[in-house]
């Protein structure tokens, strides 16, 4: 019988910390099951990837082509499956483990929103090292994996990026993340405790497609002001690490009036040190009057909060959707 395998991960939303997770910060994360990325392996004859329907080089029109250009780059799933087979098969080299000598046929499928802060190209990645490692019958201990990950997209595609994406959707849930600088040049990675998704309060997650912005150049400002060693650029983050550490504590306590403040506190500091569009600004102010918290859950596009009481949450969906937003109830457990 010709060997099958299978690996999903799912997308994901920063609750506090972020984005001091790609400067050795602190931060707590969920991952989202409402939205998965799935990659499955068929052996075969020969080594083949086949592209996904939404990265197949089919468009309407010129003007269609245009659009998917401005609004995602010249990106695609393709170079994430490979990085994630070029790393996979470095990790094993380097560790003396034999791979079998099949070839496999590779499908992958992502249903999570693109270009919006919410892991989807760290998604694909996971999947991919979760599907190979059930196709070779490879084990990769759960805190080396994250690295690896942030690895492939770091040094093999040159993305900017941070552990928080890849933690979450290796350990899935709640996870809190310490990525102290010198934890992770001794240990290989950072220190990861998981929170219990029932303590969290009733949490809404909007998105607004016609935002999508590739991450990495929407977080070039941070980057830029942290290797210059901007005093207030590297301050900031200091203390937008600082509100994961009051979280925990907040959502050990069950105090959702401290984790309100928290979360919006996060992001007005955010604001401080990288430019905010107008239409991501009118996503984070609408939310606020409707009396609940509002932050990035990634890099923008997505924003996360808390709502205290279902009414809350039905005016929130009727305002956003005059922004055209989407408003769900993220599924964590």
């Amino acid at each position: 019988m010709k060997k099958t395998a299978k690996g999903t991960a799912f997308a994901r939303a920063g609750l506090l910390g972020n984005p001091s997770d790609g400067y050795f910060g602190k931060t707590i994360a969920v991952s989202v099951k409402n939205f998965h990325a799935e990659v499955r392996l068929h052996e075969s004859q020969e080594l083949v990837i086949k592209d996904s329907p939404r990265d197949r080089p089919v468009y309407s029109s010129l003007s269609h082509m245009l659009e998917d250009i401005h609004s995602f780059g010249y990106y695609g799933g393709i170079r994430l499956i490979k990085a994630a087979i070029n790393k996979f098969h470095q990790y094993c080299r380097e560790n003396g483990i034999q791979l079998e000598n099949i070839n496999f046929s590779l499908n992958y499928h992502s249903d999570i929103p693109r270009q919006l802060g919410l892991g989807g190209s760290s998604a694909i990645i996971t999947a991919a090292l979760r599907a190979l490692m059930d196709f070779y019958d490879v084990s990769i201990p759960q805190n080396i994996l994250p690295s690896l990950i942030l690895e492939a997209e770091r040094k093999e595609l040159g993305i900017n990026a941070g552990f928080m994406d890849r933690v979450v959707q290796v350990y899935q849930g709640c996870v809190y993340m310490d990525l102290d600088r010198d934890i992770l040049k001794s240990e290989g990675h950072g220190l990861y405790e998981k929170l219990d998704p029932q303590l969290l309060p009733p949490l809404y997650l909007a998105y607004k497609p016609t935002l999508a912005k590739v991450s990495g150049k929407v977080l070039s400002d941070i980057q830029a002001g942290y290797e210059r060693g901007d005093r207030f650029v590297r301050d900031t983050l200091k203390k937008i690490a600082h509100k994961a550490d009051e979280g925990k504590e907040a959502i050990k306590k069950k105090d959702f009036g401290q984790l309100h403040h928290l979360m919006n506190e996060n992001f007005d500091l955010r604001s401080q040190i990288m430019t905010i569009s107008p239409a991501n600004w009118e996503m984070i102010k609408t939310a606020r009057k409707c009396g609940v918290s509002a932050k990035f859950a990634g890099s923008g596009g997505a924003i996360i909060g808390m709502y205290r009481r279902e009414p809350g949450y039905e005016q929130l969906k009727k305002e956003m959707e005059k922004l055209q937003a989407i408003v769900i109830k993220p599924l964590i457990e």
